[in-house]
Order: structure tokens, then C-alpha cells, then sequence
């Protein structure tokens, strides 16, 4: 299985109108619109977060009810011991299952770390898993998808390549039981957002990501992968805010059962079960008497 952890993506039902999600998307849009519409709020005041959002995902357990908040972007030291104990790669690991970050980590964010911890929840939970970064045997996924980093965020790729990268994310699977894209670039996208509208390079770029996502799944479709879809919390969908947004978030999938998840937690429970995995004792994470 290939899973697309899309980062601040809100669900196109949530949109305003002129959003990202008012393009043609001849893979991507299909797949949503047969899919499910999550709550990542949780009942919490507040904007979701991608560090408790994330860590819903990955353990399947409420994360804003461990931490007492919405929190992010990072995880720190709560949450990180809840990814540490329950994290999906942690868990499939300890049963020999194969999982791995396709995500390609450059030297100088490598050295970064090495300076100072400040991973996502997603290289967190595989590096806490002893499971390495730049894996061999994986092609290395640039999460801009072929955008520059920066403005004015010009193609150093074209849709036609991440598509031929997610026909190769396809082959790789083959000799894994989860593969794992960590899509953060749309959450930084999402954040240039402002009232009047964002600056005519972040649009653009914000179309051309999505439209990148959708090529990326193309390609994985093209070449028979599963393939799963979610998001941790909306963002780029609304480019009149910089802030995250309550919009409901994507869960889809292509060869899985989605069942009736209701919300992120619900869902990342499901992905577990997929791999036969039981549902993690929330007790034993301290979850019943969130840490002080």
C-alpha cells in the first residue's frame, strides 16, 4: 500500500469558491469524491494542528484529548511518546511487516536535525521505529512535487515525471507492505494565503501542487498500487486565510474498505486494521489521565 499524507488539504464539500480544488483533476478528484469527509476538530475549540493531527493518523487514538489541545506542527515531548509507543511503523515493524518514508531528506536537513530535533510526526515515528530516512530500495519523493521551495516556486519537474515517480512508488510497494509520502508542501502553500488573496506566485503554485498530487496518484494508479488518502486538517483549500481552517479533510482509497470513519482518529484506526493490527490500548498510553 502507498499511502498520500496530504498536509493541510481540506475536503473540496468545505471549499470556498475559485478554490484548488476547481481544476481538472482527472485521478485525484474521482478518488475524493468516493470517498469520505473526516472531522479533524475532535470537538475541540480551536484550529486542528498538524502535530495532533498527524498523531491521530498514526496511532489511531485522539491525540487532542491526549495533549489537551489542538498542538503542532511539531510533535514534542508528549506527543512524541505516544508515537514512540503506537505509531503505525513502530507497530508494523514489531510484527515484520516492511514499512518505509519515501520522502528524500537532503543533507543539510539531516545536519539540521542532527543540531536540533525538530522532525514532523512522520519521520519521527519511523526514525523512533529504527527505520531509516532515504531508505534504499525506495525512489526519494521531493514533497514539493517539482516546485521550487520558494517563491516564485518555478517547475524544476514536470506533471508528466511525478507521475512516472508515482509509477515507480508503485513498483517499490511491491516489496513492502506501507509506503508512506509525507505531502507537506501543501500546508506551506496553504499559509501564504491572505484575505484579499494570496500573492499571484503562491496561487499558482497552489493549483499547480494540487495538480501535481493528482499526477503523482496517476501514476501509482497507472501502475496498480493501493492506494490510501487523507489529510491531517484544512488549509489549502481556503486561500483568503493564512490559518489552518475547521474544514473537514479527505479520507480515500483505491483497493481499501473505508467503512464509516467519521473522523481522523476513526480513520487512522482503520489503517492499522488493514494490516491486522488491533487497536492500541489507550491505557496503556497514559491516554485515560493525559500527562501533566
Amino acid at each position: 500500500m502507498v499511502w498520500l499524507a496530504l498536509d493541510g488539504v481540506g475536503h473540496p464539500a468545505d471549499a470556498p469558491p475559485g478554490s484548488v480544488w476547481e481544476q481538472e483533476l482527472p485521478a485525484l478528484r474521482p478518488l475524493i469524491d468516493a470517498g469520505l469527509a473526516l472531522d479533524a476538530t475532535l470537538g475541540v475549540p480551536g484550529l486542528p494542528q498538524s502535530g495532533t493531527g498527524q498523531s491521530c493518523w498514526l496511532t489511531g487514538l485522539d491525540a487532542v484529548r491526549y495533549m489537551g489541545e489542538h498542538f503542532g506542527p511539531h510533535p514534542g515531548p508528549t506527543l512524541q511518546r505516544l508515537l514512540r509507543h503506537s505509531s503505525l511503523p513502530a507497530r508494523l515493524k514489531a510484527v515484520g511487516l516492511r514499512a518505509a518514508l519515501a520522502n528524500h531528506y537532503v543533507p543539510q536537513y539531516l545536519e539540521a536535525q542532527a543540531r536540533r530535533p525538530r522532525m514532523g510526526c512522520f519521520p519521527f515515528s519511523f526514525t523512533a521505529a529504527g527505520l531509516p530516512l532515504n531508505p534504499p530500495g525506495v525512489p526519494p519523493l521531493g514533497a514539493t512535487l517539482g516546485l521550487g521551495y520558494r517563491e516564485p516556486f518555478a517547475a524544476m519537474q514536470s506533471p508528466a515525471e511525478v507521475s512516472r515517480l508515482g509509477q515507480a512508488l508503485a513498483r517499490a510497494a511491491q516489496n513492502h507492505d506501507l509506503i508512506v509520502a509525507d505531502l507537506w508542501f501543501g500546508d506551506l502553500l496553504g499559509h501564504l494565503g491572505r484575505a484579499a488573496g494570496p500573492p499571484a506566485n503562491a496561487r499558482a503554485a497552489a493549483f499547480a501542487y494540487l495538480d501535481r498530487v493528482d499526477a503523482l496518484l496517476a501514476g501509482l494508479l497507472d501502475a496498480g498500487a493501493r492506494v490510501v488518502l487523507g489529510s491531517d486538517h484544512g488549509n489549502l483549500e481556503d486561500l483568503h486565510t493564512k490559518s489552518h481552517t475547521v474544514a473537514r479533510v479527505p479520507f480515500a482509497g483505491v483497493g481499501v474498505e473505508l467503512g464509516a470513519a467519521a473522523d481522523v482518529v476513526e480513520a487512522g484506526g482503520l489503517i492499522a486494521a488493514w494490516f491486522g493490527l488491533a487497536p492500541v490500548n489507550s491505557a496503556a498510553t497514559g491516554l485515560e489521565a493525559p500527562p501533566g
